[in-house]
């Protein structure tokens, strides 16, 4: 089968060819416009299939979904709804046409491909200029009603009143992301500019820093506890370019993880970092198109 894998994000869209193992081959990235978004998309797979029959596409995109229409409040020509699946299949009439939230592709990346072989079931998040997250149970990626299942970033964690991009009060990405982080800090006097040179201000000491990666990192523990007693799974897998924080952020979030989660159902509960990095959601897309794995039917 000639299939291809495409991740749409805010700042770079990738594409490659699936190999026959089911594996991404090497990607090719163009930066994502301020306009025309579907062109970019379309010009870059058009050089990356190279006149070859397409068979098949696994579309990872950033979110929220509704079905296959992508609303992305990071990309803002689509933020209204566009309607990603549509549009790829009209493009490509022959072609069996996968779209999945992003988040959820990282997770099947992992799970397929990193991190998470050999597990049953996992929770996958990303934690970076957003928190975003995807439930794999058996192979599956699990949609949900819109396609959004699994978006762990937008659940409230307590004693939050934080304002969230997506207008709700004290979700998990208002506290526990790159950015919300930066903002936290330096409202509470730290003159740094990024999630990077807060993480590097943590491991230095700097008191501020390492009570922002803190709060991060308690806010996300709390949220993994509730998730994994919800989902009943085994492992999570973090990934995003604030997981890669260390101590200051991962050592609050075991403490948090392990005083909530008190049920002895949870007490095997791993949390481990991804291994894909920022090719995960196009793994996820290229295992969407393989075999062995599969969308829950929305």
């Amino acid at each position: 089968m000639t299939a291809f894998a495409i991740d749409i994000g805010a700042t770079k869209i990738a594409a490659c060819r699936v190999g026959p193992d089911g594996m991404p081959s090497e990607p090719q990235t163009v930066p994502t416009p301020a306009v025309g978004v579907w062109q970019a998309c379309v010009d870059l797979l058009d050089s990356v299939v190279g006149g070859d029959p397409v068979e098949a596409i696994g579309i990872s995109t950033a979110g929220p979904l509704d079905g296959e229409t992508a609303g992305p409040i990071n990309i803002p020509e689509w933020a209204p709804g566009f309607g990603l699946g549509d549009a790829a299949r009209e493009r490509y009439p022959d072609a069996r046409v996968e779209v999945v939230l992003d988040g959820a592709c990282a997770a099947l990346g992992e799970y397929a491909f990193g991190a998470g072989r050999g597990a049953t079931d996992l929770l996958g998040m990303i934690v970076s200029s957003g928190v975003g997250g995807g439930i794999i149970r058996s192979g599956t990626v699990m949609g949900g009603r819109t396609g959004n299942a699994g978006h762990i970033g937008h659940i409230p964690v307590p004693d939050s009143a934080d304002v969230c991009a997506c207008g709700g009060i004290g979700c998990l990405e208002a506290v526990a992301s790159g950015p919300s982080s930066v903002r936290w800090a330096r409202a509470n006097g730290w003159t740094g500019d990024t999630g990077i040179e807060l993480a590097r201000a943590a491991k230095s000491g700097d008191e501020i820093a390492l009570a922002a990666m803190a709060r991060a990192g308690t806010a996300l523990g709390t949220a993994i506890a509730g998730a994994a007693a919800l989902l009943d799974i085994d492992l999570v897998v973090i990934g995003g370019g604030f997981a890669l924080s260390g101590g200051p952020l991962w050592d609050p979030l075991e403490t948090a993880l392990r005083r909530h989660a008190g049920l002895r159902y949870l007490r095997d509960l791993d949390v481990v970092p991804a291994l894909l990095g920022s090719g995960a959601s196009l793994a996820g897309g290229a295992a969407l198109v393989g075999d062995g794995y599969r969308r829950w039917p929305i």
